[in-house]
């Protein structure tokens, strides 16, 4: 995919290209090493300082878990391998399982139905002391068999009929088009049981425990689960759609939490859960959305003394979202739609973090350019994104190149 994305933008650098033919080679040369000299890409951070995930591995009593949901396109389980390298090397967790475990996902109340897929890797420090599970969640399974009503579109009878490069992006296109109009559609119910499933899994089985090869239902009332939950640390990595999957999957719990075990409420409810949004749709995805059951009622859910404190779903949810003003498809996430759209019960604040992961370019007499597909796809490999999941800003252990790179604008009650 990522070839595809390089084939867009090379299409799109020739336009100007061309306009310089008479520049010489050394000129061009020089032109896009001066581009590469110094790097000045944007990261600016609006909200209250937050420590990322290596605070979490410090606890004595239980492990830090994190579940990442990807976005729209076709996934294989194992798409994320590159960014839990990159997090396991900015947490110093040099150790690995060898093998991964994968969970064929499935409802509770129809075994037949197939949810995707969970993938669990196991990361330690080199002394062991710390310990790291990471989930990754599969879920375009579910609109794989859909999708494939568009299947002709690419078959040789009319994609020949195309330019190269056109019929590249429209290949891309029928990949990730239809999923956001799926996912509103009947599978909407299918995908969040996919994301309920995963959380279940999360909570329930330390790495020896879990079933690997099968095809296996959890249930959140199951014996366990509320005594994981008090001493395990959670947290959510999600990519584009991925996000409103995530936090959909969570206002589906918090409206049904009145159904849990009263142990699991209790659990929950002391819990801070923070949410690392990559090329955040939030905004995008709530058009023709209902409200949630409760809204607007934060400080009497989230303040101590407040009316309706105890009847909160977690703690805290702290949103991390990180935007490249070139991507697209992202938008930063004003305050006002947390009042309004988020459940008051979930305790929502919002970090919005304005970075540049992809290169601009100044295209000579034409003005500065960037790939908004890079822009769209950048944030997993990004170092400074990676640093600000791994450390926060705003703390002792924060990156230097955080510190360095970013300018930060802390916000105050």
């Amino acid at each position: 995919m990522k070839l595809l994305f390089k084939i867009f933008f090379l299409s799109f650098l020739t336009l100007f290209l061309s306009a310089c033919s008479s520049m010489g080679k050394g000129m061009v040369e020089a032109f896009f090493e001066q581009q590469d000299a110094v790097d000045t890409r944007v990261c600016e951070i609006w909200g209250k300082a937050f420590d990322g995930l290596a605070p979490f591995l410090d606890n004595r009593h239980g492990k830090l878990k994190v579940l990442m949901v990807h976005g729209v396109g076709d996934h294989l389980p194992g798409h994320s391998t590159q960014f839990v390298e990159k997090l396991a090397a900015e947490l110093d967790l040099p150790v690995m399982s060898a093998r991964k475990k994968n969970i064929a996902l499935t409802s509770i109340y129809d075994k037949s139905k197939n949810l995707g897929n969970l993938s669990i890797v196991r990361l330690l420090s080199k002394d062991r002391s710390k310990e790291l599970m990471f989930y990754e969640l599969t879920w375009s399974a579910i609109t794989a068999k859909q999708k494939e009503a568009l299947a002709y579109d690419n078959s040789g009878e009319y994609s020949f009929r195309r330019a190269e490069i056109n019929n590249l992006m429209k290949q891309f296109s029928n990949s990730t088009g239809p999923d956001p109009i799926i996912y509103l559609g009947q599978s909407r119910e299918d995908i969040l049981v996919s994301f309920e499933q995963a959380f279940c899994w999360m909570i329930k089985s330390e790495w020896q425990n879990l079933p690997d090869g099968l095809s296996e239902a959890c249930a959140f009332n199951d014996d366990g689960l509320a005594k994981n939950l008090a001493v395990d640390q959670y947290a959510f990595v999600s990519h584009s759609l991925g996000s409103r999957i995530t936090i959909d999957g969570l206002q589906r719990i918090a409206a049904r939490i009145d159904r849990r075990d009263v142990d699991f409420k209790e659990a929950l409810k002391h819990k801070k859960i923070p949410v690392y949004m990559m090329s955040n749709q939030l905004p995008m995805l709530q058009l023709g959305e209902k409200l949630p059951v409760v809204s607007n009622q934060k400080p009497s859910y989230c303040l101590p003394g407040g009316d309706k404190y105890e009847k909160r779903v977690l703690a805290s949810t702290p949103i991390i979202a990180f935007s490249d003003p070139n991507d697209l498809l992202s938008y930063a996430i004003p305050q006002g739609f947390v009042e309004k759209y988020l459940d008051s019960r979930l305790c929502t604040d919002v970090t919005n973090i304005n970075i540049n992961v992809a290169k601009i370019i100044n295209a000579f007499n034409f003005g500065k350019v960037a790939n908004p597909l890079d822009a769209h796809i950048g944030y997993a490999t990004d170092d400074r994104v990676l640093a600000l999941i791994a450390k926060g800003i705003g703390n002792i252990r924060a990156s230097k190149m955080v510190n360095e790179r970013c300018r930060w604008v802390e916000t105050i009650d």
